[in-house]
């Protein structure tokens, strides 16, 4: 489980920068605070840690370009802003990590890339070939071709269900409040940081506000819903200060900064409830024993190979239960072909997918980041 102390040993990071940070209240890109961030992230980058960028502000930026003082309502003006912000925005980020000789990646997403099974693990797939290369992605969601008023929500979520997709070990909300609160810090002087706490507590349904800078989408109750979504996964989330000097670092060092909201399970048993009891099951492949050894024994991938058996109209990407030759249960997980091609590459060594396909998409037939053994 996390904690602070464990922060500086977790590996995979996802950080999302909120529009009233990364453009100074919607005067434009804060070129020191988003230089500041860079060479922080950076610096997590060359110590070894993944990260992942959930960049808030190209409507925000659009605005700032187009000479707007005031969010338009609708959606074409909405698109055409984030579409003209999107060029400063990446511009930005490009430069500055350029500079630490670090490349990046722009990634668009929309809901239904995550949403369906096939395009949730070609995004996996991508945000992870990105992460190992060592290059930084920076994520924003295609606001110029949504057609759900630019909401996936928001960027909150958006950033949560990232953690979800690449199983990322701590979720950074940077804002432009220091944390929680017991009570809203603008009414009452009083009110205190919550320094800790677990994800359920349910006085977090009470604490949480609205936003209060009026460029954004979110507040604290897309923070909260966001860090619930990402304990799914078994992530922990720090919400915290985004302009407070050297943040990043200071929470890597386990430093008391914001509010650290700590999932209820562990990463392992989250994703198993995950695969095994929320998504419904839509085929089967019948595995023999030396594959079923093999899962049980080494926790390795499930190879097309030991496949006798396919039963189901499944699609890539879709839950299938793996059984052994007595018909007992022995694992679930993400296929990566569907049930036509699973079909005709039973009994196959991977060496000869694309000679039976004429492609290939995976070498395995179920990864073992996506089985759960059972």
């Amino acid at each position: 489980m996390i904690s602070r102390e464990k922060i500086a040993s977790s590996k995979r990071w996802v950080i999302k920068i909120g529009s009233a940070l990364l453009t100074a209240d919607g005067k434009g890109l804060s070129s020191d605070l988003l230089g500041s961030w860079v060479e922080q992230i950076a610096s997590l980058r060359h110590t070894g840690h993944q990260v992942v960028l959930v960049s808030s502000g190209a409507v925000a930026e659009g605005m700032s370009r187009m000479g707007w003082q005031s969010r338009p309502h609708n959606l074409n003006e909405l698109q055409a802003a984030a579409a003209i912000g999107q060029m400063g925005l990446v511009q930005a980020w490009e430069a500055g990590f350029q500079k630490f000789d670090l490349h990046t990646a722009q990634v668009l997403l929309t809901r239904d890339d995550l949403e369906d099974r096939s395009r949730y693990l070609n995004a996996r797939s991508t945000l992870r070939t990105l992460l190992e290369l060592g290059v930084v992605p920076v994520v924003n969601e295609n606001d110029t071709v949504t057609n759900d008023e630019l909401r996936f929500g928001d960027n909150d979520t958006l950033a949560a269900l990232v953690a979800n997709l690449i199983e990322a070990d701590l979720l950074v909300l940077l804002t432009d409040q220091k944390g929680l609160f017991d009570a809203d810090p603008r009414f009452n002087p009083q009110a205190k940081l919550i320094s800790q706490t677990r994800v359920d507590n349910p006085q977090l349904d009470q604490v949480a506000g609205g936003s209060a800078s009026g460029l954004g989408l979110g507040g604290m109750v897309t923070k909260v819903r966001a860090a619930r979504l990402a304990a799914r996964s078994g992530t922990g989330t720090v919400i915290a200060a985004g302009r407070q000097k050297q943040v990043v670092d200071a929470i890597y060092r386990g430093e008391d900064v914001g509010t650290l909201l700590v999932p209820v399970q562990e990463p392992q048993a989250a994703r198993k409830r995950w695969l095994a009891g929320q998504l419904q099951p839509r085929g089967s492949l019948t595995i023999d024993d030396g594959a079923v050894r093999v899962l049980r024994e080494q926790g390795s991938s499930l190879l097309a190979v030991g496949v006798s058996d396919v039963k189901g109209d499944f699609a890539r990407g879709e839950v299938v239960v793996c059984l052994d030759k007595q018909g007992s249960e022995v694992a679930r997980g993400l296929v990566n072909y569907d049930a036509q091609e699973t079909t005709r590459l039973m009994g196959v060594p991977s060496s000869r997918i694309e000679e039976v396909l004429g492609y290939v998409d995976e070498d395995e037939l179920i990864h073992r980041d996506n089985l759960v053994l059972l």
